[in-house]
């Protein structure tokens, strides 16, 4: 299968802080595809695995940021 958007470079310099603030951004993102497909195919047998593909998103974004505030708090 061809991808559409290649890989993003690997930045081995980069800051742990700055690592997990493109986490959270990537998974905005997601959140936001998620959201999207829940909203364009409301009567699909799988809007419950998008449901909970949401929470888990959600879940893993609130760990991030507890993980970027426990970074930005050691500054």
């Amino acid at each position: 299968m061809l991808k559409i958007v290649p890989d993003p470079p690997l930045h081995t310099n980069q800051s742990l802080e700055d690592i997990l603030v493109q986490i959270s951004e990537y998974l905005v993102c997601a959140m936001t595809v998620a959201q999207q497909t829940v909203l364009l195919h409301s009567s699909s047998p799988g809007q419950i695995l998008t449901l909970s593909t949401m929470h888990e998103i959600d879940n893993a974004r609130s760990l991030v940021e507890v993980a970027l505030s426990r970074v930005q708090s050691q500054h």
